[in-house]
């Protein structure tokens, strides 16, 4: 999604957008956010990875050094988005493999004469939905860097994203969409996980996204959508809605739906009215003062 930015709307909304290398964001309102691209882990990083993770098995394309930081600078509230992380979360949630056909099991050979055993989960699903801390200086006078840390408090609630008002027609001052890990399931599939941030004079949108499609098995879509309301009130509030959907191709044909897998080559965005909700909730965080 190509975005073309007006100078006289970042003005106007008193932001600035900066590119530095493989950075680029924008300041508003006391909020710095910022992505940072890279290329995929090397051969030596890979292993260092699955040292640190217990694990010989990584998705094809890691980009390690990818992410997506949203950082309240007064409070020191801090939500960043990395491949490692989400990673760490599907290592410990450890589903079940998913069963692949048996005639299509010959894809994942890497040798010819290799014996497929599929005892861990291949699709790499994560129930990841963001990191976070809240970063605050001790020294008031600069004097050293020494930071305190703190875990972020997100509580469940019943406000929800105000989606209607995110489809007004009101100027996109910074857009950005990060890759964090793909594989294509030797070619029965896709396991995607991206995020994209949205910044509008009035709030920014985030939107976190795992997209999975073993071919003729499984369909499965975890989103992870956050919202921020600029100037809202005293105790300014993010919104987190976090919603898993999946079906199988064989309750998908049995409901009328398409069971090719073609016809879930599109956006996950329409396919997703196709499968059921399996865990759906909303939480708030309360941004400290």
């Amino acid at each position: 999604m190509e975005v073309e930015i007006d100078e006289k709307d970042l003005k106007d909304a008193g932001a600035e957008v900066f590119v530095d290398g493989g950075r680029r964001g924008i300041r508003i309102h006391g909020w710095l956010i910022e992505t940072r691209r890279n290329s995929i882990l090397n051969s030596s990083s890979v292993q260092q990875w699955e040292q640190k993770l217990e694990t010989s098995h990584l998705p094809e394309m890691v980009f390690g050094e990818n992410t997506l930081i949203l950082k309240h600078l007064v409070s020191g509230t801090k939500i960043h988005f990395n491949a490692f992380d989400a990673l760490s979360g599907w290592k410990q949630e450890a589903l079940p493999p998913v069963e692949v056909p048996a005639a299509a099991k010959w894809k994942f050979r890497t040798k010819p004469s290799q014996q497929v055993i599929l005892d861990y989960d291949y699709t790499f699903t994560t129930p990841y939905c963001g990191s976070g801390r809240i970063e605050i200086d001790n020294d008031s006078n600069g004097r050293d860097n020494s930071e305190e840390t703190k875990t972020l408090n997100w509580e469940v609630c019943k406000e929800q994203i105000d989606v209607a008002a995110l489809t007004s027609k009101e100027p996109i001052l910074f857009y950005d969409e990060v890759v964090l890990y793909e594989d294509e399931l030797a070619d029965n599939g896709v396991s995607l996980l991206t995020v994209k941030v949205r910044v509008m004079p009035s709030s920014w949108f985030l939107l976190l996204r795992f997209w999975l499609r073993v071919d003729g098995v499984l369909v499965r879509l975890r989103e992870t959508r956050m919202h921020f309301i600029f100037g809202g009130s005293t105790n300014p509030i993010i919104l987190r809605d976090t919603c898993w959907r999946e079906s199988t191709f064989q309750d998908l044909s049995a409901k009328g739906k398409p069971f090719e897998s073609a016809a879930y080559n599109d956006d996950p965005s329409i396919i997703s009215q196709r499968l059921p909700i399996v865990m759906h909730k909303t939480q708030k965080l309360v941004i400290p003062s």
